[in-house]
């Protein structure tokens, strides 16, 4: 297997730079998460990436790193409810604005992992298509959104013991389908999806 390409540190070298990601749009239950991360020019760890190419593990030991070594990071949810109301994409927009306004120092320039974001406070941003893949801070915010919402579902596992979120996390398994048509949809299921296999959608 060829060595794989570092990541980079940073887009430019003047302004104070924020990478932002997301997780859980693509879930039939429980919120949508993103993350904002700033990170030390100078950070650097061997096993930071997009966190989808990660192990649980890993992602895990870099959650502590990226909490303790970042300048500043943090993550917000946009819950079910509102996600049926705005939908998905405004779901997660939303969810990194809130996440940026509570970093500090603010960010004077963003790196948005995808190609959809709506301008936050006037601020620049770069819309990167695989950006987790690409740049460090926005690797970081990958796996801070993916760590912050695995863990909100396995504690609402508890609540709702049939569907496996603590081992979906959510997401459309024909074992989370299946669940859904057999106990029915939750307070936390997204109605505004396609929940089974064989209806488009719950009523809201």
């Amino acid at each position: 297997m060829a060595p794989r390409t570092p990541l980079q540190s940073c887009y430019q070298q003047e302004l104070l730079e924020a990478g932002c990601d997301e997780a859980g749009r693509g879930c039939l239950a429980g919120p949508v998460s993103a993350a904002a991360v700033v990170l030390p020019r100078d950070f650097r760890h061997p096993l930071l990436n997009d966190s989808k190419q990660l192990t649980h593990k890993q992602r895990d030991q870099l959650r502590s790193v990226i909490e303790s070594e970042a300048l500043s990071w943090a993550v917000a949810l946009v819950h079910n409810p509102e996600i049926d109301q705005i939908n998905i994409l405004n779901a997660a927009i939303k969810a990194m604005h809130l996440a940026l306004e509570q970093l500090r120092p603010q960010p004077e320039l963003l790196l948005i992992d995808g190609n959809r974001f709506k301008s936050y406070k006037n601020l620049p941003h770069h819309c990167i298509v695989k950006g987790d893949a690409t740049y460090l801070s926005i690797a970081a915010a990958s796996v801070l959104a993916k760590t912050h919402r695995d863990q909100w579902m396995e504690e609402a596992h508890r609540q709702y013991p049939h569907y496996g979120w603590n081992q979906n996390k959510g997401y459309p398994t024909k074992a989370h389908r299946a669940a859904i048509e057999q106990h029915g949809a939750t307070p936390l299921h997204r109605r505004s999806f396609r929940l089974t296999d064989g209806q488009l959608q719950l009523p809201l």
